[in-house]
């Protein structure tokens, strides 16, 4: 068997055909990354803009790679740290501006699959999570959504974030303590 063959799909079809395998991708990869997206920016169309803009990138990136890079990747890991220095620099870019003015802000649409009940308690909750996240300083509320939103293992949150794993530990530790205690306050 060779090392191809031991390859797990998606990067197997990347080294087949670039445009379909980064489709494989990003059908494996989206729910993930708007998930991350969405929690790190508390806003539907910015978790939009952020998935975009993430798998742009990686595109854009993995057609420069050689064939011993794409065996190598760690697709997951790889968005997720893509998408962390997008929202890292989006995040800096607006501590620089002044705020916009909300007036002329469209307003989130929903999911046209989704039902009235469903949008409105799903909007409930992930409103109040979403507030409570913002709080967090950004460290610990990133390392809480990639650990409990996004489901990594603290070895590859380490590896996205690039720290050690137990200062991830102690973000993920304090962010839940964190989040708790904004949880009693409310």
């Amino acid at each position: 068997m060779s090392e191809i063959d031991c390859l797990d799909p998606v990067r197997k079809a990347l080294l087949d055909d670039l445009d379909e395998g980064f489709a494989e991708l990003y059908g494996a990869h989206r729910g993930v990354v708007f998930s991350a997206a969405l929690r790190l920016s508390g806003r539907w169309a910015d978790a939009e803009d952020l998935t975009a803009e993430t798998f742009l990138r990686a595109y854009r990136a993995v057609a420069g790679y050689d064939a011993g890079r794409i065996a190598a990747l760690r697709p997951r890991a790889w968005l997720l740290t893509i998408l962390m220095n997008i929202w890292r620099n989006c995040a800096r870019a607006k501590a620089r501006k002044p705020p916009p003015d909300l007036r002329d802000e469209p307003v989130d649409t929903p999911d046209p699959r989704e039902g009235v009940e469903d949008t409105a308690a799903r909007h409930e909750t992930g409103d109040e999570l979403a507030g409570m996240l913002a709080l967090l300083p950004d460290e610990q509320r990133a390392a809480v959504v990639l650990r409990h939103v996004v489901d990594l293992p603290v070895s590859e949150i380490a590896e996205v974030l690039k720290l050690p794993q137990g200062t991830v530990k102690s973000h993920v530790s304090r962010g839940l303590k964190r989040l708790r205690s904004l949880g009693g306050a409310r």
